[in-house]
């Protein structure tokens, strides 16, 4: 069955390291810790990926770039992104918009959410006000109020071309 109109969920997490970048929506945030990941691990990114790819039923992020690939390793999240448009487009859908959060304790990312927007909007080819980028935190409880990592949630609304 065909559907002019599909939604997609994504989710992703990872822990902070030492020595690592911390990239988030594509865009480099100047912090004393990064995200650990067999790519860059933006995690905001992965959420859309995933919330993509999740919208036609074609796996996750894992299924197609899988962390086992040395292809992948230390890739940017906005290739993988891109990849992801390609197949969007293949199917012959259109992003309708995105909506997503990080939750992380610190960095606060306040002025960096319209970079992050414009970023994500230029890889898909879609205009900023199709994306929303919000930032919260755990209020310090769990993992994430702990300062050990972040995480990302994203749902995405697609639509056929």
């Amino acid at each position: 069955m065909s559907t002019n109109i599909r939604i997609g969920f994504g989710y992703d997490v990872h822990a902070f390291a030492v020595n690592r970048k911390l990239f988030l929506g594509g865009v480099e945030i100047p912090f004393e810790k990064g995200l650990l990941g067999h790519s860059d691990a933006d995690v905001l990114l992965h959420a859309i990926c995933d919330g993509l790819l999740g919208a036609l039923a074609l796996g996750d992020i894992g299924k197609h770039f899988p962390d086992t690939d040395p292809q992948y390793k230390d890739i940017s999240s906005k290739e993988l992104l891109k990849n992801v448009k390609g197949l969007i487009d293949k199917n012959g859908y259109q992003i309708v918009n995105i909506d997503s959060t990080v939750v992380i304790q610190k960095p606060k990312l306040f002025p960096f959410i319209n970079s992050m927007r414009e970023t994500i909007a230029e890889i898909l080819k879609i205009q900023p006000e199709q994306v929303s980028v919000k930032a919260t935190t755990s209020e310090k409880l769990g993992f994430v109020g702990e300062q050990q990592g972040a995480e990302a949630y994203a749902v995405v609304l697609l639509s056929k071309k």
